[in-house]
């Protein structure tokens, strides 16, 4: 998997050289972290490239990294050559607007405003960005990682039952 990950780095550094900040395997998959204003270039050239699944793109957010607590990551797999490969952008919470990718995979449109419901990225050019799972009067994306993960006015659990 390696050479995938070399293969596909080449051609991006070849057409987007200051765009790819970086590079790496994680576990079976070729990461490619690129700069948030090129992501909707590089994603139409890796579709040209034979990338022309996309098989998930979800939200992501680190609160610890000032200045990139939020993130994206598309999926993209080319079934004529079995290869998958993972492209990453990150953001700070006071900017995330990111450009549709909805004009290359129209599957994107639901995974654009599952992303917007659940985290608050504002896609441009999105045909419908509104809340796809949770209720419009939501004043707030339920899975950053803002809240506590238990209830502290509950009494009625005891650590021992948790393993705690």
């Amino acid at each position: 998997m390696t050479e995938l990950l070399t293969k596909i780095g080449t051609k991006l550094q070849e057409k987007f050289p200051q765009a790819v900040l970086s590079s790496q395997m994680d576990y079976d998959y070729p990461v490619f972290i690129v700069a948030k204003d090129s992501i909707h270039d590089i994603l139409a050239f890796l579709q040209k490239d034979g990338f022309t699944y996309l098989t998930t793109l979800c939200g992501l957010h680190f609160p610890d990294n000032v200045g990139e607590e939020f993130g994206l990551m598309y999926q993209l797999h080319s079934l004529e050559r079995n290869e998958r490969i993972r492209v990453k952008i990150f953001m700070s919470e006071k900017n995330l607007e990111v450009p549709t990718i909805t004009d290359l995979w129209v599957a994107s449109n639901w995974m654009e405003r599952e992303a917007f419901d659940f985290f608050g990225f504002r896609f441009k050019g999105h045909p419908n960005l509104k809340r796809i799972l949770n209720m419009e009067e939501m004043n707030y994306h339920p899975l950053r990682k803002e809240y506590p993960l238990e209830d502290g006015s509950r009494h009625d659990k005891e650590d021992k039952y948790f393993g705690r």
